[in-house]
């Protein structure tokens, strides 16, 4: 009981403290995307927040393992499944915020996974940041190496398909997760069954680009977010409209970037209840 005090305590300082810090101008659209996600995380941490992590809504269990070799080097994600396994789950690609895949990702692996899902949480940074500098380094990193991170998704979905037997699989990311979730259904455009987006910065709106994709999109956006800005997100659904692709976008008000990351200082629970809803409703209409 003290520890779980203790932890809701340093959050609610973490909260109050540190969002006093956030600048109050957007990153210029020239910048770089490491350079615009650490504008929006000024003043945010990942503050461990295990009090109030919602437990999966089954029994699951949960592994390390590698699922992919990049450039003659494995790959280690953390992969979580209901613990009945008398039938094939759908698969989903989870794929972390800019922190990299820490605690926060594979407790939500694991709430997934609860929802009746083999859920693989990739790793596409190689390492775990705990502050905004670190997250930006790593990035700046990844940014220099796009084939890479490609290639790491493309091997997880084989896989899902292959060593999991998942029927049909999606992808769902958050911050920088976000933006390879449509990352992912870009470079897999007839074989990913739906594609989760939340506040994803590199949205997509050349209608060129977008066409090829088949799957149903489901986007999740905060009101209150410069990265991307809700022009930004008009934009995207616009030419995902104008292409008739089935999408359905959210913009919620009163809620800023990396709303629904319970282990961080922007978490807005009742925007993250709505948008997990929508979330579970989309995934069960689309991939079970």
């Amino acid at each position: 009981m003290r520890k779980i005090l203790s932890l809701i305590i340093l959050t609610a300082l973490a909260v109050v403290g540190l969002s006093l810090l956030r600048p109050e101008q957007p990153a210029p659209a020239t910048a770089s995307v490491s350079d615009r996600l650490y504008q929006v995380h000024q003043g945010d941490r990942p503050v461990p927040t295990l009090a109030i992590a919602p437990e999966p809504s089954q029994p699951v269990v949960s592994e390390s393992v590698t699922y992919a070799t990049v450039e003659g080097t494995p790959v280690t994600g953390y992969l979580a499944r209901p613990a009945d396994t008398s039938q094939p789950h759908p698969g989903l690609i989870v794929i972390h915020e800019w922190w990299g895949l820490n605690d926060n990702i594979e407790q939500m692996t694991e709430r997934l996974a609860g929802e009746g899902y083999v859920a693989l949480a990739v790793d596409l940074l190689g390492s775990v940041a705990d502050t905004p500098e670190v997250a930006r380094s790593l990035v700046e990193d990844a940014a220099q190496r796009p084939e890479q991170l490609e290639d790491n998704l493309r091997q997880a979905f084989q896989y899902l398909s292959t060593e999991q037997g998942a029927p049909s699989i999606g992808s769902i990311g958050w911050c920088f997760g976000g933006s390879w979730s449509l990352r992912t259904a870009l470079i897999l455009p007839e074989d990913l069954d739906a594609a989760v987006i939340y506040y994803g910065g590199q949205l997509e709106t050349d209608a060129e680009v977008l066409e090829p994709l088949t799957m149903p999109i489901l986007g999740i956006f905060g009101a209150l977010d410069t990265n991307p800005s809700v022009e930004t997100v008009q934009a995207f659904e616009a030419t995902l409209n104008a292409l008739d692709k089935e999408a359905e976008i959210y913009i919620y008000d009163d809620a800023d970037h990396a709303f629904a990351n319970s282990s961080g200082t922007r978490y807005n629970p009742e925007a993250a209840e709505a948008a997990w809803e929508r979330t579970t409703a989309f995934l069960q209409q689309h991939l079970q």
